[in-house]
Parts: C-alpha cells; sequence; structure tokens
C-alpha cells in the first residue's frame, strides 16, 4: 500500500513539473532580462565559460520538435516590444542553440539585440569563425529586419532536420541583428515605399553616414548606435557581414567612398558633379567581394537579373555594383568594417519597396532564403589557421596581410586568423612585436578552405629590447601600418591620408546638400 501511494506521489510531482514547463513554453515572458540578455561586457566571461556535461548531452530531437510545432513566426512587422519578446521566447526555446544580448542602447533607449545562433552560442569554437548580419540601419527600410528574424527561426527550427543547416551551425557562430536603428523604426509607416520618415535615428542622424571614413574626414557627431557596432566588431574578430537595406535590388561591395571626392574640395558645385560620375572604387581584395556579392545575387530568386526597381531607376549587371560606382557615400559602415577589422562586408538591398505592405513579407522571405544561408558559408573559402610560437602558445593579436593585400587583419587571443581568398597561389605576411616576421606561401582551393600553421621564432636582443632584422637579412617583411596595426591602412593604391575639407557654404554648397540628401532618402 506504502509504494503505491508512493507511487502515486512520484506521478502527481511529475504532472505539476510538466505543467510548469509548457507553461513556460508558451509564455515567452517567461524569460527575465537576467536570464535572457546576456551583457556585451561580459562576452569575454560568457565566451569563457564551458558547457557542463548535461548540456553536452543534451537531445536536440525532443526540444526541437515541440518547439518546431508551437512556436511560429506570422509575416507580420514586429515594433520593438514584439520583436524583444519574440527574440526572448526563442533563447527561451533553443537554449543549446541561441544566445541573446544587446550591445547597447538607441538614443530613445531601447537595446541594440544581436541573437547567436550556433551549436555553441555561448563560447567561441576555437578554429571557427564568427559572421554577422545587421539589418534596419535606416529605420523605414523594414524588409530586412522581418527577413532576419525569419533566418533565426529557420536556423533553428531546421537544425536537426538539414545536414547543411547543422553544418552551418556546427561549423560557424552566427550573430544576427535585427535592428539597428529600433527608434527610427517605430516612427515608420507601413506601406511607404519612398521618402525618409524614420530613416534616420531619434537625433535625425543617418547611421550610415556615421562612422568613420578612410578617404574624407567624417565631422559627423557619433550616435549611440554607431557607437555600439564600433565597440562590438572592436572585440569579435568578424571575417564576414552582411548590411541589409531597401529601396533597390542590388548586392554592393567597396569601397562606398573614392579619393575622388576630395579632388574639388574647394567648389561645391565641382563636388557635387565629381561625387556623383560613378567611378568605381576598388579595393585590394576586389575580386573576394565581387564574389561574394555574386554569391548573394545568383542564391535571390531575382537579383541576379538585372531588375530594375522602377523605370527611371538603374539596372545593375548579375545584380552587383561597386558602391561608390552607383554613388559615393562618408561614413558607411561596410568601408569601416573592412577597412578598420579586415570584416569583409557587403551592403545588401533586398526590396525595391523600403516599407511595403505585410502581405508581401512571405515572398521576400523566400526570394532572401538561400541567399542569406550560402553567403554565410562564405567564411569558410580560403585560408584560416592559428599563429604560434615555438613552444606551441598562440599569439595574440599577430599582424598579418596577404602580399599585395594592403587591407590586414589580425590574431584572436588563441592566436586564429580567417581570411576569405578565390583559387591561387599566395604569400601571407606575419608580423608581432618581439618576434622575427615570417612569409609562408600557400595554396588555396575551391572545394575547401586551407588550413595554414604559422610558427614565429623570438628576435635576438640588440640595441633594445628586441632586435628586428634588416632588410637584407632573412625573414624580413617591409613593416607598414597597413599592414601591422589594426586600423585603416595608410598604404592603400592611389589613396592619401583624410583631410579635412573646407567649409562650403553659399547656393552651391546650398545645391549639393539637398542633392545629397535628395539622393540618400531614394537609394539606401
Amino acid at each position: 500500500m506504502k509504494r503505491l501511494r508512493l507511487i502515486c506521489l512520484l506521478a502527481i510531482i511529475q504532472l505539476a513539473l510538466g505543467q510548469e514547463q509548457d507553461d513556460a513554453l508558451t509564455d515567452p515572458t517567461v524569460a527575465t532580462d537576467d536570464s535572457s540578455k546576456i551583457s556585451f561586457q561580459d562576452t569575454s566571461i560568457a565566451e569563457q565559460r564551458h558547457y557542463q556535461p548535461s548540456i553536452h548531452n543534451y537531445n536536440t530531437e525532443q526540444q526541437l520538435t515541440p518547439s518546431t510545432e508551437n512556436l511560429q513566426l506570422n509575416f507580420k512587422y514586429h515594433n520593438y516590444e514584439q520583436m524583444t519578446k519574440y527574440l526572448r521566447a526563442m533563447s527561451s526555446r533553443f537554449p543549446s542553440l541561441t544566445a541573446l544580448y544587446s550591445i547597447g542602447k538607441s538614443v530613445q533607449g531601447r537595446d541594440l539585440w544581436v541573437m547567436v545562433v550556433s551549436a555553441s552560442p555561448y563560447e567561441h569554437m576555437i578554429g571557427k569563425p564568427d559572421v554577422k548580419y545587421v539589418g534596419n540601419i535606416h529605420g523605414n527600410e523594414a524588409v530586412s529586419r522581418e527577413v532576419l528574424l525569419q533566418l533565426i527561426h529557420y536556423l533553428t527550427t531546421n537544425y536537426n532536420s538539414d545536414p547543411y543547416i547543422r553544418w552551418l551551425l556546427e561549423n560557424t557562430r552566427i550573430h544576427i541583428m535585427p535592428s539597428m536603428n529600433p527608434d527610427g523604426f517605430e516612427v515608420s509607416k507601413e506601406g511607404t515605399c519612398e521618402g525618409g520618415q524614420g530613416r534616420y535615428n531619434a537625433r535625425g542622424f543617418d547611421l550610415n553616414r556615421n562612422f568613420p571614413d578612410y578617404f574624407k574626414q567624417n565631422n559627423k557627431r557619433t550616435q549611440p548606435e554607431t557607437d555600439a557596432v564600433k565597440e562590438w566588431v572592436s572585440k569579435i574578430q568578424f571575417v564576414l557581414s552582411g548590411s541589409l537595406h531597401g529601396g533597390a535590388l542590388v548586392a554592393s561591395y567597396p569601397f562606398d567612398n573614392t579619393p575622388n571626392s576630395r579632388m574639388c574640395r574647394s567648389s561645391a558645385l565641382c563636388s557635387l558633379f565629381q561625387a556623383y560620375s560613378s567611378a568605381p572604387s576598388l579595393t585590394p581584395d576586389d575580386d573576394v567581394f565581387k564574389h561574394l556579392s555574386m554569391t548573394y545575387s545568383t542564391n535571390h530568386a531575382k537579383m541576379s537579373r538585372n531588375v530594375a526597381c522602377k523605370s527611371n531607376a538603374p539596372s545593375f549587371n548579375k545584380g552587383i555594383t561597386n558602391g561608390a560606382a552607383w554613388y559615393p557615400l562618408t561614413g558607411g559602415m561596410q568601408d569601416y568594417n573592412y577597412v578598420w577589422f579586415g570584416c569583409m562586408e557587403i551592403t545588401l538591398e533586398i526590396s525595391c519597396c523600403k516599407f511595403p505592405p505585410a502581405s508581401e513579407l512571405p515572398r521576400y522571405w523566400e526570394d532572401n532564403k538561400m541567399a542569406l544561408i550560402k553567403f554565410l558559408a562564405e567564411a569558410h573559402r580560403g585560408v584560416h589557421g592559428f599563429v604560434m610560437d615555438e613552444n606551441g602558445n598562440p599569439v595574440e593579436k599577430a599582424s598579418l596581410k596577404v602580399k599585395s593585400r594592403d587591407v590586414g587583419f589580425q590574431t584572436t587571443k588563441y592566436g586564429e586568423f580567417w581570411r576569405i581568398l578565390l583559387p591561387g597561389i599566395y604569400k601571407l605576411e606575419v608580423y608581432a612585436d618581439g618576434y622575427v616576421p615570417k612569409e609562408v606561401e600557400f595554396m588555396v582551393v575551391d572545394e575547401h578552405p586551407t588550413l595554414l600553421n604559422v610558427t614565429l621564432h623570438p628576435a635576438k636582443r640588440r640595441d633594445g629590447p628586441y632586435y628586428r632584422p634588416g632588410p637584407n637579412q632573412p625573414n624580413y617583411v617591409q613593416q607598414s601600418s597597413a599592414v601591422y596595426h589594426r586600423g585603416p591602412p595608410q598604404h592603400l593604391p592611389h589613396v592619401h591620408p583624410p583631410q579635412q575639407d573646407t567649409a562650403e557654404s553659399g547656393i552651391f554648397s546650398t545645391i549639393s546638400n539637398g542633392f545629397n540628401s535628395f539622393v540618400s532618402n531614394i537609394f539606401g
């Protein structure tokens, strides 16, 4: 009899616990701020944390199946509160695949949420790259916001059933920011295809004109949203990135600005026509950027078909363009990512209408789904490896450059590095304080990334803390800030250091400023 009572008691407890778990899964707000929000300042701590054995043995089959059935993302526009609620719900449902954190706040105090989607969401996977998408930079370009929410849903709910998605998440850490400009979105209007309402942040600044610029000094007052992104990309070594916009259908690649924009600073009218003369401004990695742009364009349902959004709008050959050849701009995010941190970022214009009716969102998601996934996989192209000392210890912040490509990159605290390259034979130049510089030749093939590990040897002391060999001695690599220091390179081909523009006044300046605003509102 006692045994029967014990069995009944256990059954009641188990039923109660099951009901409590069902309630938690049904209520997306069950995840509190403390449990769902990982402070950006604590990212390094989170990344050092190791999983407990119970999480390693977690049965994803049992967790993912009910989540797929019960958690649906409707095709509608989600305001800030709805987006936050959904992201917290996803983080609660998929704790082994997602991690939600904020990189900072907007002018009006809204969190700039980022969702990590990966088989290792809370800790860096050594030897595997970090990639990112940033959407809704302009608040009234709303398709990207919803498409990225759909991408989060698709990756998590297909991890267990799609081998390609499983491979991607087990070998990549994907950081997704659905909205960089939540304040602007809140004042935008659905059904508005053009215009500037909601484009800017709450202080009236264009966030994609607010970053430091290599070609021309950017005097615009920096905004909290851009400050947050700058700190974010300085702390995580992103290999690949996509910045999502609306108002056109094209993949645009660096440079966005051009040294020609400074050739006639004394004349506002000259600058006006010079700025829109459609001259391309090419990077040392132009072949790679074209390939990345083509990857997105050809996997998109329509982009590569030279679609013109309107009869008087430009069409783009194969759906790609150099940014400056389309129209130059100062302070863009993609140039900043590339020049300052070596991250390959392109700008993806994914909808002709900036804020189309919600009824059209299913079509936009289907058009972009395959392109969004295939683009991220390009982080696994080229060369990757480790820089170590002769004892096998990682060399942090070693500076690297592929010879003849004058934008450098650095190793992580684990000595890791990545560089996207097309098939060919290259030379890698490696430099670190206290070590003899080294040059290594390697080959890149199309089928898989090349693993390249580099061992550096300590320099001998001579007339100072460390001896650095001269140009006639072995392993000498010519030092330049373009190669060995994080930040803007000083010796890009045909590029001069930025100078402050002289003040422009009068009617020509007014015409120039008005025309710039007009072009920005039309094209993004």
